[in-house]
């Protein structure tokens, strides 16, 4: 099973993360398939290509718990 999730890039107490398609028993960080974006914790910026991760979400794929909480919060 696919899923969208998050994978921390930054350097420590200066967190980043990318949105990344994965599969679920691959890491976030090192198994990725495809970067469909990026957010930023400090600033609460969701930069998300929403019609490509949609289009993954229509053929099976599903949001990690924490990703699908800040997709609803925006």
């Amino acid at each position: 099973m696919l899923k969208i999730r998050l994978s921390r890039v930054g350097r420590k107490h200066v967190a980043k993360y990318r949105v990344v398609l994965t599969d679920h028993r691959q890491s976030a960080k090192h198994g990725f398939m495809k970067i469909l974006g990026s957010y930023d914790p400090h600033t609460k910026t969701l930069d998300m290509d929403m019609a490509e991760a949609q289009g993954y979400i229509n053929n099976g794929a599903q949001y990690s718990d924490t990703l699908a909480r800040i997709i609803s919060k925006k």
